[in-house]
């Protein structure tokens, strides 16, 4: 047994942890052995590097389940062409993640369903150590491991804000933008919500790389 004082909280654990952010709220946190292997997989295949717009930041946590050793911080996809407003905060899997999507998915839907060149990718949230949906007493998120992306709209080059909120059963080209967009993230990240998941997802797509299933490999796309 190990005893973990968080955010003046003390608890005794042995697989899961009992801890409490800001706010006084609480979440359940496994031991999780793989998060700290993948990461470290990936910062030793030199994938992402830093440049203009990815900038390594200092690690996240501390006494906390919450965190990633080597964070970073997003400011833009495709090589600057896409910025996200604000800067988002990731572990190192999420970075090349985000960009591809953002790349192979979002640019080319923009381009087909509203003949529109993409600007930038407005994100509601990335890293934050609470529980799903911020519900006191749930598992701690995948923002809590900065491996989640949430994403509230996208703004074109003509300066058209399209978004999910109102977008998803709105226009017509808005929303077969939208459902592409969504499809397509179902293709990069293991998990994808939107305004069909639940009543916390109408005004924005989540999406992390948890994994699923006994053998991690299990997709939720919703």
């Amino acid at each position: 047994m190990r005893v973990y004082r968080v955010a003046n909280l003390t608890v005794i654990a042995s697989t899961l942890l009992l801890a409490s952010c800001g706010g006084g709220q609480e979440f359940i946190a496994k031991n999780e052995p793989w998060r700290a292997d993948e990461e470290q997989a990936c910062l030793t295949s030199g994938q992402v590097r830093e440049n203009l717009f990815v900038h390594a930041r200092s690690a996240l946590g501390g006494p906390s389940p919450c965190g990633t050793r080597n964070p970073f911080e997003m400011a833009a996809a495709n090589g600057g062409r896409v910025g996200l407003k604000p800067s988002a905060t990731l572990r190192c899997n999420m970075v090349p993640a985000v960009d591809r999507w953002v790349r192979d998915v979002v640019e080319p839907a923009a381009r087909q369903h509203l003949r529109s060149n993409l600007a930038e990718v407005k994100v509601a949230a990335s890293y934050s150590c609470r529980a799903v949906n911020g519900i006191s007493g749930g598992r701690l998120s995948e923002h809590g491991h900065a491996n989640a992306l949430d994403v509230a709209g996208f703004v074109m080059d003509d300066g058209r804000v399209i978004s999910v909120k109102t977008g998803w059963s709105g226009r017509s080209d808005e929303s077969a933008f939208l459902q592409a967009v969504h499809r397509g993230a179902c293709t990069t990240f293991t998990t994808v919500l939107g305004p069909n998941a639940d009543g916390y997802h109408q005004d924005h797509f989540h999406m992390d790389l948890a994994r699923h299933g006994r053998d991690g490999q299990g997709r939720i796309c919703k």
